[in-house]
């Protein structure tokens, strides 16, 4: 099944770009005294669950794992610092997050709606997790604004 292995990459690439980005966002306020950098730490260490996990299921089956290009993760990291380094208010932080996170939901409903009837219960259980997860991220970062 194709589609169980296009979804599992997809999460795998959402989690590992997502974690990337807020180590990147935690280093850069680690300097600062930011309310919002506990919430960030709790949603990183839920990405990196469904990150590892995806990565096992992915290395169970013997396929390649989706890389993440070095210019998207340059883009990101300037991104980062700039936005940092105009406001680094929690408002802002979490309004830079809450657009990240809503880009990934909606592909993530996207990938859901079009393998619905492709994918075993398990990874469409998995994806509808790491949906639910991203809602919920949002849902505590809209506290911030």
């Amino acid at each position: 099944m194709t589609e169980n292995f296009e979804l599992l990459k997809h999460i795998y690439k959402d989690a590992e770009m997502s974690c990337y980005t807020l180590h990147q966002l935690l280093e850069d306020l680690k300097e600062k005294d930011n309310k919002i950098k506990n919430r960030i730490e709790e949603i990183l260490k839920k990405y990196e669950y469904f990150m590892d996990f995806s990565k096992e299921k992915l290395e169970e089956a013997s396929k390649s794992l989706p890389k993440t290009g070095m210019m998207a993760k340059m883009g990101a990291s300037k991104g980062i610092k700039k936005e940092v380094k105009c406001d680094n208010s929690d408002a802002s932080i979490a309004d830079m997050l809450i657009k990240g996170i809503s880009m990934g939901s909606i592909d993530m409903e996207k990938k859901i709606s079009a393998y619905q009837k492709e994918v075993s219960k398990e990874d469409m259980a998995l994806a509808k997790e790491f949906l639910s997860f991203q809602n919920e991220a949002i849902k505590h970062l809209k506290e911030f604004l």
